[in-house]
């Protein structure tokens, strides 16, 4: 039997927001506030999600993953469609019970060899490895040659955001090292990065969004100096700030035609908060 791989992600990629030309499966986690739930970008997008949040500034969010029957479905879909092997490639193992529940559903159905693999990451580099996998197999390549590629990208890219506020990583205890921000301390603004291990960590605490933001960019500078790199930016409705790290890239280096952009989408805002906004960057080879 010739082998047919699909392409598998979760919508904390937030490949929603960008174009292309694959059919790629999506495990998409829920929105919920109080007793209402949404499934992300199909019953809440970005825009929706956030303005819900400016609109009610008593509401909190919370999230979840897709229910392990649902990604079961998706792979027994798979099957029918004739794909022997699947490839998943959802956001970090250490951000989300996501990779767990994918592996736990992957052994209760036949016929498809699932592979899953731990990106360390969310947004823009985890929907890079998504689209260049579905390249790849295009090209009529294996997984292993696939994975070897996805490894690059999660060995060499590096993001850095500041967030407006810390309460939203803190209450859902996805800042690994949240000890220090206890009470009077979420008022302030730090400079967060994803670490090797694909946890949000602190970088730096200051007091100012503004200086948050300058941080960042900074750290951008001093890190990728006489690399070759593509920058993106990830933002949670900050319009403002995105067009002025555009901006900044731009002035600093006029080759800069197309910086990507993209919004976070409502399942990872829901964790970062409105307003933060990120900065990365990729080595290319």
């Amino acid at each position: 039997m010739d082998k047919k791989i699909a392409i598998v992600t979760c919508s904390n990629a937030c490949l929603d927001y960008m174009e292309f030309d694959h059919d790629i499966k999506v495990f998409r986690s829920s929105i919920h506030f109080g007793d209402e739930s949404y499934v992300d970008y199909i019953d809440m997008t970005a825009d929706d999600f956030y303005e819900k949040l400016e609109s009610d500034k008593s509401l909190f969010p919370h999230t979840s993953f897709m229910p392990l029957g649902e990604m079961m479905e998706i792979y027994e879909d798979l099957v029918k469609e004739g794909f022997t092997h699947a490839l998943v490639i959802p956001i970090s193992k250490e951000m989300s019970g996501i990779y767990n529940a994918a592996r736990l559903a992957a052994i209760e159905v036949e016929g498809l060899d699932v592979t899953i693999f731990n990106t360390k990451t969310v947004a823009y580099p985890q929907a890079k490895m998504v689209l260049l996998a579905a390249d790849m197999v295009k090209e009529g390549k294996d997984i292993p040659e696939i994975i070897k590629e996805l490894e690059y990208i999660r060995d060499n890219n590096k993001i850095y955001f500041a967030v407006n506020t810390l309460t939203y990583l803190v209450k859902n205890g996805r800042l690994s090292n949240a000890s220090g921000f206890i009470g009077g301390a979420l008022k302030i603004k730090p400079v967060l990065t994803v670490s090797k291990e694909g946890k949000v960590e602190t970088v730096e605490k200051i007091r100012t969004f503004k200086k948050a933001v300058d941080r960042v960019i900074e750290l951008y500078y001093k890190e990728t100096k006489g690399l070759d790199v593509e920058p993106y930016v990830v933002h949670a409705n900050n319009p403002e700030t995105r067009d002025y790290i555009v901006e900044v890239l731009q002035e600093n280096d006029p080759s800069l035609k197309e910086i990507v952009t993209m919004p976070l989408t409502a399942g990872v805002g829901a964790h970062a908060g409105p307003k933060t906004i990120a900065l990365g960057y990729y080595i290319k080879k």
